[in-house]
Parts: C-alpha cells; sequence; structure tokens
C-alpha cells in the first residue's frame, strides 16, 4: 500500500505512475488536459465539485451527484488519490477538500501541478483515459472541514476568541475596491492573505517553503492554535488555503463554501469595508 507525502514534488510522482493503487485526477482546464498532462492522469472538470447554482455557485454538489463522482472514478479505501490542476492548486485543493469531507485521507497535492510537472522536463501525453469505475454508495459529509453560513454568523456573535476567518481574495476584494456580490468588503475581523502570496513563480507554481508560509500566516494571527475558517468567493481560490493549512497540520481548519458568493449577496450579515 502507498504511503506518500501530503505535498508530493513532480520528481517523486513520475517512478510511482504504473501502480493499481494510485489515481492520478488532473482539475485542469478540459482543453490544457486535451493537449497535455501527467501519464495516465484522469481529468475531472471543476463543475463536478460545485453545486453551481448562482449567485452561490460555491456549495457541495447533491449528494447524488457526489457519489456519481466517486463512483465513476472508482475510489475505494486503499487508493491513493493524487490532484493537480494547472493554476497553482485552486481546484485541485477543493477536490481534496471534498476527498476529506466523505473521509477519504489518503491523497497528495502534486505539488506545483502541470506547471511545475512541465518545468521539470517529466513526459506528458494527451490520450484520454477513463478510470476503473465501481458501484456508487452513499458517502456521510465529515462536518469537521465544513462550516456554513449560520454557524460562523454565530460564531462571530459568541465573539469566539479562537476564530480566525482567512480571507484568501485579493486586497481589491476584501477592502471592497472590486465587487462581485450585492455588497462588498469582509466579514468583519477576516484576516486577508490572498491565494497566490502562497506560490513561488520561479518554481513553476510550487508552494513556497511550508516553514516560511506557516510564520507569515502566523504574523497575521493564523496559527495551529485557532479555530481558522478559510473562504473566497466560490471556495475555489481558498481550496488551496484550505490545502495549506492541512499541510501544515492545522487540527481544526474549515472551509466556508458559500464564500462571499453567500455572504455578499445576504441582506443580514455583518460587513467591513476599509475606509
Amino acid at each position: 500500500m502507498l504511503d506518500l507525502p501530503r505535498l508530493l514534488e513532480p520528481e517523486d510522482l513520475l517512478p510511482l505512475l504504473d501502480r493499481s493503487d494510485l489515481l492520478v485526477v488532473d482539475l485542469s482546464k478540459q482543453a490544457v488536459h486535451q493537449e497535455a498532462h501527467v501519464p495516465g492522469a484522469i481529468f475531472v472538470p471543476f463543475q463536478a465539485l460545485i453545486h453551481g447554482q448562482p449567485p452561490v455557485t460555491g456549495h457541495l454538489p447533491e449528494a447524488e451527484r457526489l457519489s456519481q463522482l466517486f463512483a465513476w472514478l472508482g475510489l475505494h479505501p486503499d487508493l491513493h488519490v493524487v490532484a493537480y490542476d494547472d493554476e497553482g492548486g485552486g481546484w485541485a485543493g477543493r477536490f481534496l477538500w471534498t476527498l476529506d469531507l466523505i473521509g477519504h485521507e489518503r491523497w497528495s497535492y502534486l505539488n506545483g501541478g502541470l506547471v511545475a510537472w512541465l518545468q521539470a522536463g517529466l513526459p506528458t501525453e494527451d490520450a484520454l483515459h477513463q478510470p476503473a469505475s465501481r458501484p456508487a454508495r452513499e458517502h456521510r459529509i465529515d462536518r469537521r472541514y465544513l462550516i456554513d453560513i449560520e454557524d460562523l454568523m454565530q460564531a462571530l456573535e459568541r465573539k469566539d476568541e479562537d476564530l480566525v476567518i482567512w480571507d484568501a481574495r485579493s486586497p481589491e476584494e476584501y477592502q471592497g475596491q472590486r465587487q462581485f456580490a450585492q455588497r462588498s468588503g469582509h466579514i468583519p475581523g477576516a484576516i486577508n492573505y490572498e491565494w497566490t502570496r502562497a506560490m513561488d513563480r520561479e518554481r513553476g507554481l510550487r508552494l513556497r517553503p511550508l516553514e516560511e508560509l506557516r510564520a507569515e500566516l502566523a504574523a497575521r494571527g493564523i496559527s495551529a492554535d485557532k479555530d481558522v475558517v478559510t473562504h473566497c468567493h466560490t471556495h475555489h481560490r481558498s481550496g488551496l488555503t484550505w490545502l495549506i493549512g492541512r499541510l501544515l497540520g492545522f487540527p481544526r481548519i474549515r472551509a466556508y463554501a458559500g464564500s462571499w458568493s453567500e455572504w455578499g449577496n445576504h441582506r443580514h450579515t455583518p460587513i467591513h469595508r476599509d475606509s
């Protein structure tokens, strides 16, 4: 049985690609996957991971859709899943978050995804593959990694001192200067650390050293001893920030899937705007 680190380097994945207990999932854009992907990778469109109904597109899909997705992928307890994308980890992180929600903890993130794979000069292919599917079964959602709008509002009302909200959006969105919902700004007390800050663009969008990220986040009050909630606009960009929290060993990190598309379109949520 494979025993791989959560953060897997491209060079370490290459010799494992022929293993039957490994599933590589590509969350890149479809046109990119059709042109070049890690050999044997299975394409999963990001739309399979979200509810998709505006304005709150980021909620989880219906349970039946999730069951069908994982049955099609042939997911089983002994299968180790490696996920990647072509953008630095947002959709890959969202996929791995979904695996955690259904209790499948045998997963890794391919550090830097396709960009790092290509930069390292590793082989690609354009052949399309189908997974070895299995019968569908119902998956129970583990809410340790998920928070909804009601629970988040109650935590704010309680003035929970352990609560830290990690806003992964751009500074302009956070400050209310860019608006993609009926209301702009940020959740009161939220800390802005944009998701792209964690990427090393000179190393093919691999994550910067984890201990550097740990120190930067701790300096902003985002640390392992806190109850960390992360979000963006649709829980796409915060797929990466959730993943970083998991890689850093944060024991209490949850994602707010509704994110700003829900909070900013709700009439009664508290909002702060920088003046």
